[in-house]
């Protein structure tokens, strides 16, 4: 994807990044830099809820935007390595002036290069992947083909889950989800839409995800409490949407 016009704004408290347009690309709440202000950036960490802890040992993030998920990650789950790939340098530029990336290439790589060349030519394995790229039309071009989505399969651990941000209201959602539940084999899950409009889908080829509800419940109080990140709204949401058949979920 080409760069982009990137933009720097602040409204309440918050600042926000726009590539040209007035669309957000992310945010960061003054006050609290390393919380996730935005929903949808909440319900990408929702693997929390469907692996249990100690998890993830490492993270591949495709897409830097703000920093929001490497920076809750880096600051709230401090033994988890972090990959980022984010393909353009201006980017991460702003990510460390703007808005509080830390510099620590020891736990927290960030590499100028396209997340969907990475993912077919590295070698290494991921105990969860976040695809968070997008251009300023929204569009994720190669990062939502059946050939990317197939090779960040192959990098997934044993316990491994790829979470991908959908553009819930978009045209090609739902052939973004055939896209993914193909390249997994059907192990896939798409979450409800959040509050932005925004989705989030799961997959995994790895060990079944198979969680009951009072687990869910059980991780969800552990996640507040050790990282201050509350997903207990995120449950009846899924109950709501029958994506718990016989209170588990299973993927």
């Amino acid at each position: 994807m080409a760069q982009n016009s990137i933009e720097v704004s602040e409204e309440g408290g918050v600042r926000y990044l726009h590539f040209g347009s007035d669309w957000v690309q992310g945010a960061m709440r003054i006050q609290r830099p390393n919380a996730l202000e935005l929903p949808y950036t909440r319900d990408m960490m929702a693997g929390l809820l469907l692996r249990a802890a100690p998890w993830p040992k490492n993270a591949l993030l495709i897409g830097l935007g703000s920093g929001s998920l490497a920076k809750y990650i880096y600051h709230r789950l401090p033994d988890t390595q972090i990959t980022v790939i984010e393909i353009d340098p201006q980017i991460k530029i702003i990510a460390h002036q703007h808005f509080k990336l830390p510099d620590d290439p020891a736990r927290l790589r960030v590499i100028i290069g396209d997340g969907a060349t990475y993912v077919l030519e590295d070698v290494e394995e991921f105990d969860y992947i976040l695809v968070d790229g997008f251009d300023k039309s929204g569009s994720a071009g190669a990062l939502d083909t059946l050939s990317f989505y197939q090779a960040c399969r192959a990098h997934l651990t044993a316990e491994g889950l790829l979470a991908v941000n959908l553009l819930g209201r978009s045209r090609g959602f739902q052939a973004s989800a055939e896209r993914i539940a193909k390249a997994f084999d059907g192990r896939s899950l798409v979450f409800p839409s959040c509050s932005s409009g925004n989705t989030i889908a799961f997959a995994t080829a790895g060990n079944t995800v198979d969680v009951t509800l009072d687990d869910l419940i059980k991780r969800a109080n552990h996640v507040d409490k050790t990282t201050g990140l509350n997903l207990k709204p995120t449950i009846p949401r899924l109950q709501i949407d029958n994506k718990l058949m016989q209170d588990r979920l299973v993927i």
